[in-house]
């Protein structure tokens, strides 16, 4: 989409993608979960362009980072995964780990 384009005030999921630079099935599944600003109309997507801008502008990072925390927050797996993580580079999972293989390597 060139600059030189202007989009209407009401967009489509296709205008919507293109706008973000997403695939149609992301932004579909992310208005879907309520965390994209957009209303589903007879089976059709429709979102507005300022409701998005704003998204945008208001998404920091430790904002998406604690939705994606509190996502895993229930996740049973979560502790299984990160040790093995932990264990296949070889580290220990606290501070005091590293300070006991300091000591264990006189440093």
């Amino acid at each position: 989409m060139s600059k030189a384009t202007r989009l209407p005030e009401v967009l489509t999921l296709e205008e919507v993608a293109a706008y973000l630079r997403l695939p149609k099935d992301i932004v579909a599944r992310l208005a879907t979960q309520g965390q994209i600003p957009g209303r589903c109309i007879e089976a059709t997507w429709r979102f507005l362009k300022g409701a998005i801008d704003e998204w945008l502008r208001s998404q920091d990072s430790r904002t998406v980072l604690l939705q994606q925390a509190g996502t895993l927050a229930d996740d049973d797996t979560l502790a299984l995964l990160r040790a093995a993580s932990y264990a296949a580079r070889g580290r220990p999972e606290t501070e005091g780990g590293l300070e006991k293989i300091g000591r264990e390597l006189g440093l």
